[in-house]
């Protein structure tokens, strides 16, 4: 990935985490912040990382191009409630996510049942299928909401929905960590990851439906069938991938996988109290969506843009730490304090800025070498 590009997505997933605080602190009447903080990380910049990669071009491709622009325009018109601009580009960005997994997979997704296909792939072509399902569901939603009424329910919103766009980055990042696992897929293990992919996608669906209905022992059943999913994988991947840097980043993206499991299963127990108060439980909600959005998948789109990279010229474990302070402590209490809120976009920024601008050890090597040269 090109360097203007780099510039453009680390621009934009700084933006997403500031206007998540300014929903906060300057909140308007009739707009929302919090779909800007929402689009521009998981839709404008995670949904065109997500093409671009699939491609697998070094050039920006104008179907690439097209749903970026579109993306932006969706976002700002969700934001500004031009709701039938909002739909009409959704048509548009359906159609290209379709057309590049088509072209990467096919029009069934068939492979989901073949032994043959790896988990990796099968991560992939899910995350792709979840983009635009996420697009044409949000889009019924609106069409329910603010025009028909076919359905009343508490959790059917919009901002519910729009969440929802997140699932397919965390699909990616799991394609990521499975690709690094085909060598022990010809073993018994293929059934063993076979049943986390399936656990993971279904029980997500299945989480999401339990949720619109408000049933909450389900959701126990369902978190706790993920939460075993994500530690086996966390077993799998640390246990058989190749030592190198890229597994140091991704072991901590699971970390954070795991705790938002962890964070989520309290969550709900917290729900189901008599004396539930949601403003008690700010904190803990707030944790756990800052965990998965700027940890969980910021390792993954980080890495996906730098997968070639690697080794990069950084101090990894340094940047682990700064990446869980910002994420686990710093951002949930900017929720509160607005100097904390300060220094996590400080610390955000700079994780995002080094995971993307450090040099990788080729560059060093020929910049030492050119200097030799020169001596």
């Amino acid at each position: 990935m090109n360097n203007k590009l780099k510039v453009l997505f680390s621009f934009l997933m700084i933006t997403a985490l500031a206007f998540g605080f300014i929903d906060i602190y300057y909140p308007v009447q009739t707009y929302s912040f919090e779909r800007l903080h929402i689009f521009l990380f998981n839709l404008c910049t995670g949904g065109s990382i997500l093409l671009y990669y699939t491609e697998g071009q070094a050039r920006v491709s104008k179907t690439v191009q097209l749903f970026f622009l579109g993306s932006l325009v969706y976002a700002f018109s969700a934001f500004f409630l031009v709701y039938p601009l909002t739909i009409l580009v959704s048509v548009g960005l359906y159609i290209l996510v379709e057309k590049v997994r088509i072209e990467k997979f096919s029009f069934l997704p068939l492979q989901f049942f073949q032994n043959r296909v790896s988990v990796s792939d099968k991560f992939h072509q899910a995350s792709l299928l979840c983009l635009s399902t996420g697009i044409a569901m949000a889009s019924l939603v609106i069409l329910n909401n603010e025009y028909f009424k076919w359905v009343t329910m508490e959790k059917l919103t919009l901002n519910t929905f729009f969440l929802g766009f997140s699932f397919p980055l965390s699909l990616i990042t799991l394609s990521l960590v499975f690709s690094m696992l085909k060598k022990i897929e010809g073993s018994g293990r293929k059934v063993i990851m076979e049943a986390c992919f399936w656990t993971i996608t279904l029980g997500v669906i299945i989480f999401f439906v339990f949720i619109l209905f408000e049933r909450f022992i389900p959701q126990i059943f369902v978190t706790t069938a993920l939460f075993i999913a994500v530690v086996t994988v966390f077993y799998l991947y640390s246990t058989f991938a190749d030592k190198m840097q890229q597994k140091l980043f991704l072991t901590s993206g699971i970390g954070f996988l795991i705790f938002t499991a962890i964070s989520g299963i309290l969550y709900i127990f917290f729900q189901m109290g008599d004396d539930y108060n949601p403003e008690k439980t700010k904190w803990l909600l707030h944790m756990h969506v800052f965990a998965s959005l700027y940890g969980w998948n910021l390792c993954g789109l980080s890495l996906i843009c730098r997968f070639d990279d690697f080794p990069i010229n950084l101090h990894s474990p340094t940047v682990i730490f700064i990446h869980w302070l910002t994420a686990i402590v710093l951002a949930p209490l900017g929720v509160f304090y607005g100097w904390f809120a300060m220094l996590a976009i400080i610390g955000y920024a700079f994780i995002t800025i080094t995971l993307f601008f450090s040099s990788n050890y080729r560059e060093v090597s020929l910049r030492g070498g050119a200097v030799n040269e020169k001596c």
